[in-house]
């Protein structure tokens, strides 16, 4: 049920965070699920990727621009682009574009978002340790999975899946707290 009485937002314009922060972490808990040797790779995460965790973060990321939030922008919409061009990647190989990436090519891909993160995650050392989490648990999943791709140990690509799946229910843990503690005023679900 959504609320009759909207939760006023201070400066005219509604917080975007939850947004983002649910669009990364269901993006990514299914993405891991898959990881993790539950199911195949199949149209529901490209799907989820290209609208959910690419598009709605994208959004987020330009209201946050609203906000004058740098790391918000920066962060949301960086990562928006990252499910797109995943997804991209994926499906430009599959329907014959052009070549897929070899694994070499992959494990530099996530290996240079794993260093764009990890310089992000010193930014929420000022910030909230729910966001410390997500980003901590971020870092170690992009360089886990650079990892498999560059040795070809797919038991690391499953472990990177346990793990990632510690990222996204941590995102989503900090989305919803966010909404929570902004409905209710007061602290519903500690953020830290």
């Amino acid at each position: 049920m959504i609320p009759t009485t909207p939760v006023p937002a201070k400066d005219g314009i509604a917080n975007p965070a939850p947004l983002g922060l649910c669009a990364f972490g269901m993006t990514t808990v299914l993405l891991n699920l898959h990881n993790a040797g539950f199911f195949e790779l199949n149209t529901m995460i490209l799907a989820m990727g290209i609208f959910y965790g690419g598009l709605a973060q994208v959004i987020a990321g330009v209201i946050e621009s609203k906000k004058n939030n740098t790391f918000g922008l920066t962060a949301f919409t960086s990562y928006g682009f990252f499910w797109l061009s995943l997804a991209g990647l994926i499906l430009m190989g599959k329907w014959g574009w052009f070549t897929a990436p070899s694994d070499g090519a992959m494990a530099a891909y996530l290996g240079i978002w794993g260093l764009f993160t990890l310089g992000l995650f010193f930014g929420t050392l000022k910030l909230t340790r729910a966001l410390q989490i997500v980003f901590g648990t971020l870092v170690i999943l992009f360089f886990l999975l650079a990892a498999e791709h560059a040795t070809g140990n797919e038991s690391i690509g499953k472990f990177a899946g346990y793990e990632g799946l510690v990222c996204g229910f941590s995102a989503i843990y900090a989305g919803i707290a966010t909404v929570l503690n902004d409905v209710y005023g007061k602290t519903v679900l500690p953020l830290g």
